[in-house]
């Protein structure tokens, strides 16, 4: 007997609740649904390179859920480990830049606090 991991939960709560909204008819979700069709297909950038980004998005929202689903789907379209390991680390860079920014507010801050302007 198969242990249940943590993903197997992801997938069953994702499951539950898409099922959930379904059977309230609910017209955002159904819109939502046709967004996400229309926005990872390929175009210009690949779905590939779409599941990429997105699952760099989620390391940076902390959405475990969209981590999972969006390297399940970039790997489905042929992203390999290193290009999944590339967008992670792009989200790592991302997740710390805004960071650096609003220090550069606490800097003023400090200055005008201690100051030294």
């Amino acid at each position: 007997m198969k242990t249940k991991t943590k993903f197997d939960e992801i997938d069953l709560q994702r499951k539950v609740a898409n099922a959930r909204l379904a059977k309230l008819n609910s017209k955002v979700y159904k819109a939502f649904l046709e967004m996400e069709k229309v926005t990872y297909c390929d175009g210009a950038l690949s779905k590939k390179h779409k599941e990429l980004i997105a699952a760099a998005i989620g390391v940076v929202t902390n959405c475990e859920s969209c981590m999972q689903w969006h390297i399940e789907q970039a790997a489905k379209e042929g992203a390999t480990e290193q290009e999944v390991l590339e967008a992670i680390e792009v989200a790592i860079e991302m997740g710390i830049g805004p960071a650096t920014v609003n220090a550069r507010f606490a800097l003023e801050v400090m200055e005008n606090s201690f100051g030294k302007r």
